[in-house]
């Protein structure tokens, strides 16, 4: 893990005393942009491509709005595997899921990247808000394979996530100027720097196209790109 970033238990730790901001289908977590709009574009794309969808793994899947959306666009009994390093987020997500419908829900805490996960098993596979915690390009590459090999042929990875600019101008630009003045708009400088120290201890993303890259080269046969606002991104890559 690269130095002087936040541990496994650090995180595990933030995020077990945050369940219910992450609870909330109509904002998500409002630091994300357009995290809404990426839940039902992300959901409904699932819902589209795979009518007779059956298995599902949520990797970091927090407290399961997207599962939970999932269910409600798909009127079929689904496996779900949740992986989260958070037991209070994998407990509230299987509460809500259970309020929905009698779907097998498997829980698994930890990282996924260690999990005992079934080769070749799911459909689709859902990673939001949680690619960024990888570190060195070791790490992505180890976590983009094991992905790959969890899907079966035609299954498909869709994530969505914070992405930086390969481009030190751009990324200040982006990321300090414009995603800066989104966050004070939300409250204040103070949040503002709030967010940003944490981003900094927490976080390390990379490029939208750094990421797209990776992908193909350990297997995935295509990547499309469904959305980016400023240093947000979502996209789907199909096994």
């Amino acid at each position: 893990m690269a130095r002087n970033k936040s541990s496994l238990r650090e995180i595990e730790e933030r995020f077990d005393n945050d369940v219910e901001r992450f609870a909330n289908l109509e904002t998500g977590q409002q630091t994300t942009l357009d995290a809404k709009f990426n839940l039902e574009l992300i959901t409904a794309g699932i819902a589209r491509r795979y009518p007779d969808l059956k298995t599902v793994l949520d990797i970091g899947c927090g407290a399961g709005n997207y599962d939970v959306r999932l269910l409600q666009r798909i009127n079929a009994p689904l496996e779900l595997t949740l992986v989260d390093l958070s037991q209070p987020m994998l407990d509230k997500a299987k509460e809500r899921i259970a309020a929905i419908r009698d779907s097998e829900v498997i829980l698994v805490k930890g990282d996924f990247r260690a999990a005992p996960l079934k080769q070749q098993h799911y459909e689709v596979i859902i990673a939001t808000a949680v690619l960024h915690h990888l570190r060195d390009d070791d790490d992505w590459r180890e976590a983009f394979k094991k992905l790959h090999s969890l899907l079966k042929p035609g299954g498909s990875l869709w994530v969505f996530d914070m992405v930086e600019h390969a481009d030190p101008k751009m990324q200040d630009f982006i990321y300090r100027e414009k995603y800066g003045e989104y966050l004070t708009a939300l409250k204040d400088e103070a949040y503002r720097d709030h967010v940003f120290a944490y981003i900094e201890k927490e976080d390390s993303p990379t490029s939208l196209m750094y990421q797209c890259e990776l992908l193909k080269q350990v297997g995935f046969s295509s990547v499309d790109i469904l959305h980016k606002k400023l240093n947000f991104a979502s996209f789907v890559a199909f096994a």
